[in-house]
């Protein structure tokens, strides 16, 4: 079963990872998922390859790298 702990947040946007939680890291970088509803923070060293295929893109620019960008971000504002 998974432990569960609330930390608070503090106003520059910190938390604080429990020792016994740290100390199972074998990295000191995390990465963030930030899903719909929910933040998961995983080892940097974990494996990330189930998200490989999470996203879904549609450009007619992927020879070239400066207009695909451009495309992206033009799609995320709307």
């Amino acid at each position: 079963m998974p432990k569960v702990e609330i930390k608070p947040v503090d106003t520059q946007g910190r938390i604080i990872l429990p020792r016994a939680w740290r100390n199972r890291l074998t990295t000191n970088a995390v990465v963030i998922i930030d899903e719909e509803d929910r933040l998961e923070i995983r080892p940097a060293d974990s494996d990330l390859s189930r998200f490989v295929d999470a996203v879904e893109v549609s450009s007619d620019h992927f020879d070239d790298y400066h207009k695909l960008r451009k495309g992206l971000r033009k799609d995320a504002v709307r």
